[in-house]
């Protein structure tokens, strides 16, 4: 059924991730609801705490939505920076196991552990690895992570889902199909809610009713691809390898706006401030990259995209501004905007300067690579929202759950804040639950210490 005899493909995912790094470094919200996302008007659900999930909150709900349904939680903006270093720690640990480690996001990922040094890869000695590496993990972040393992990344995937949150499963070659058939069709990579209503005209409600279906049938409603791809996943077949080269195929920074804009000028600027954010973070990585593309979701949740390529790969701000804001040129912004997003892709580890410095007075548009719309999810963004650590500060504005410090005080975070007055709890990971202090807005002893980081 699958290309392993041995389940010898790992997935790893942090439990409630960035909701967990927030009860860890504030201890007065252990065992607390603990919402993490944009706060604005249009704010989405990054991460709900398990507490929260008991009401109802789910990841990519409008906060406006979490906040109905569970009015007592701590709403937090995000803070990717301490994300980061746990994420780092972890993909270390995953490292360590192998050589192959396919990164999914900050808090997932695949690993092979056929191409570590794992003599052992029979159900209780892959079992052994997951427990090691689940209490190390643990040690180390004072996180949690759930652990799957079996013969291929879909049923790996499957098992650490079922296994959350903080467990470990193991699926037993020659088991694949009793686990997955049971399950929702949803369960299968690449059936989201449009395919599960084609699929249910064929009466098609779990895996197992799915695997029923002729492949001709599916390629019929689905597609060549498609179809004959969940035809597979159905019956168990996944032969896709874990791909170390997966991270930094992109880049891409977005905003949500908590007012629709219709003012271009205003639009030109914030597309350039995107754009540079971008060009920065290809100048830290090492990138450079060809394809540039301008995301935007209008007033009536429409989303279009539109990219162009350029004749060689840059990481120059000037060049990936200049053709951003041309393909906001291209868009009819009078109904306004409520989302803007700059991304880079074609990424390379090089430069062609003479290129661009050609191109700077070439009559050679660039190549139109797509005009197309697309279904974008409310919440969707890319690993990295736009940092706004300096317009926050330059606003005078505190964010609930950024890191602060006074000079008498010492290390807290804002608890709220308005009317010219911000909130601070003095604690951190490692004291108690510490005491609330209330001071000026403007207080020259009170400073921020985090790079924030929120897109809505």
């Amino acid at each position: 059924m699958t290309t392993r005899s041995e389940p010898s493909i790992l997935h790893l995912d942090l439990d409630a991730f960035f909701a967990a790094v927030e009860q860890r470094d504030k201890p007065s919200l252990r065992g607390r609801p603990v919402i993490v996302g944009g706060l604005g008007p249009r704010g989405v659900v990054s991460t709900a705490s398990y507490e929260a999930r008991v009401f109802g909150v789910r990841s990519a709900m409008p906060m406006s939505e979490a906040r109905a349904r569970c009015r007592h939680a701590a709403f937090l903006a995000r803070r990717f920076d301490a994300y980061r270093k746990v994420s780092t720690v972890v993909m270390d640990q995953l490292r360590a196991l192998s050589p192959l480690v396919e990164p999914l996001s900050l808090d997932e990922a695949f690993v092979d552990l056929a191409a570590g040094e794992h003599p052992d890869l029979s159900p209780g000695g892959v079992r052994a690895v997951g427990e090691r590496l689940r209490t190390t993990i643990h040690a180390r972040t004072r996180i949690t992570a759930s652990v799957g393992a079996a013969s291929s990344k879909t049923l790996a995937k499957i098992a650490s889902e079922q296994a959350k949150p903080d467990g470990l499963m193991v699926i037993e070659p020659g088991t694949e199909l009793d686990v997955l058939h049971p399950l929702g069709v949803r369960a299968l990579p690449g059936v989201g809610p449009a395919t599960a209503a084609r699929v249910a005209r064929l009466g098609v409600r779990t895996v197992g009713d799915l695997a029923r279906i002729a492949e001709g049938e599916l390629v019929d409603l689905l597609g060549e691809a498609h179809g004959r791809s969940l035809f597979r996943l159905a019956h168990g077949l996944d032969g896709r390898a874990v791909s170390s080269d997966r991270a930094s195929k992109s880049i891409s920074v977005e905003d949500t706006f908590d007012r629709d804009i219709t003012d271009r000028a205003l639009l030109a600027g914030l597309t350039r401030r995107l754009a540079e954010k971008v060009a920065d973070r290809l100048v830290r990585s090492g990138h450079s990259a060809r394809t540039i593309t301008l995301k935007v979701r209008l007033h009536d949740f429409t989303t279009l995209s539109r990219s162009a390529t350029l004749p060689g790969p840059t990481d120059d701000a000037r060049s990936i501004s200049r053709l951003a804001v041309q393909l906001l040129d291209e868009v009819d912004t009078a109904g306004g905007i409520r989302l803007l997003g700059v991304g880079v892709s074609g990424l390379s580890d090089w430069v062609q300067d003479d290129l661009f410095s050609a191109a700077e007075g070439s009559e050679q548009p660039p190549t139109d690579d797509a005009d197309d719309a697309d279904e974008g999810d409310e919440g969707d963004e890319g690993d990295d929202a736009g940092d706004l650590d300096a317009a926050v500060h330059s606003a005078g504005r505190w964010v609930p759950g950024m890191d602060v410090v006074h000079a008498r005080l010492g290390p807290g975070w804002v608890w709220g804040s308005g009317l010219g007055r911000v909130t601070v709890r003095f604690e951190t990971a490692d004291t108690p639950p510490g005491p609330v202090r209330t001071f000026a807005a403007d207080d020259p002893e009170l400073s921020g210490v985090s790079h924030l980081q929120e897109a809505d």
